[in-house]
């Protein structure tokens, strides 16, 4: 019998939809659904949500790849990422600097494209969301 499934779930301060149009540019990205609050099936507890947010996101999830990343604006603004890292692997060392480069637009590089003892190509970054990412073969 199969152990547990892990995936990551991401909460972005209010900007999922931005998130999920530029990882579909940048690195390929397919959305499998997005669902707004104001489109739940069902009602949403009087004063769960900031003002303004019933046009955000609720639920969405995209393949990155063959993995499934799911992710959501949350319930109000004000949240952060930290003290974690998504980790992207690829094939081939092209492919490692288009889509470094791709989600560094915006985004600070915390460590540069170079080789390492466990990769010939490897480097990590920040996002435009505030997402660290390690981009590697």
């Amino acid at each position: 019998m199969p152990g547990p499934l892990l995936q990551s779930y991401l909460f972005f301060n209010g900007n999922t939809q931005e998130a999920i149009d530029f990882y579909c540019k940048a690195i390929g990205a397919t959305v499998e659904m997005v669902l707004k609050f104001k489109d739940s099936p069902d009602p949403l507890p009087p004063d769960m949500l900031a003002p303004g947010y019933e046009d955000k996101v609720m639920h969405a999830a995209i393949h990155i790849g063959d993995q499934l990343l799911m992710m959501s604006d949350g319930c109000e603004p004000g949240q952060a990422f930290a003290g974690f890292s998504l980790s992207l692997s690829v094939k081939t060392p092209e492919e490692v600097d288009r889509l470094f480069a791709n989600l560094s637009e915006g985004g600070k590089v915390t460590m540069p494209l170079g080789k390492t003892f466990w990769s010939p190509r490897f480097g990590m970054l920040v996002d435009r969301f505030g997402v660290g990412w390690m981009v590697g073969i």
